[in-house]
């Protein structure tokens, strides 16, 4: 994480600020929360204005600000597991359901968790803001409605109207 580059947008630069100086100060408010709550930083936490250091904290409890709402910044909760299935299980509870990064290499689990997460994608092996333009990306629950992409675009812009005609005029 030390090695990461904050800046403009350039090809060295790995991160640039939050949206506004505001939510840079949420963003530590959020892990100053989950740190009073018994978190450990691992790594980052500092801001300058509307930079905010890449974050990794652990030990934080499932109520905090930082696991259960929508941080929008560079913040990432790393817990550790014994039982896959369990961990699968736990996210589910979130009120939020974009899309989920999960790192296996058995397909029973991969599965295991395309089936269970309640979220509106999958990405096996990659982290889960990975997307292609043609690819149904969106969320379920409170993650949004519906789906971009090119496809799901085109619908959403069109109207669907329908016309019925039968003969009956006919007869008047």
């Amino acid at each position: 994480m030390s090695q990461l580059k904050p800046g403009d947008p350039d090809p060295t630069v790995t991160f640039g600020p939050t949206i506004d100086t505001g939510n840079a100060e949420r963003i530590e408010s959020w892990i100053q929360e989950a740190l009073d709550g018994g978190a450990k930083r691992i790594t980052g936490g500092k801001r300058n204005g509307a930079f905010f250091e890449p974050t990794v904290l652990t030990g934080v409890a499932a109520d905090k600000k930082v696991v259960c709402e929508k941080a929008f910044g560079p913040v990432w909760v790393v817990e550790p597991y014994s039982d896959f299935y369990q961990a699968v299980e736990a996210i589910n509870p979130s009120d939020f359901g974009l899309q989920a990064g999960v790192f296996t290499n058995q397909l029973d689990k991969a599965m295991r968790a395309f089936n269970r997460l309640e979220v509106g994608g999958v990405v096996i092996n990659d982290v889960p803001t990975f997307r292609v333009d043609n690819m149904p990306y969106g969320g379920v629950k409170d993650s949004g409605f519906g789906r971009e992409g090119l496809k799901y675009s085109i619908e959403e812009m069109t109207e669907i109207k329908l016309l019925i005609m039968n003969n009956y005029l006919d007869s008047i």
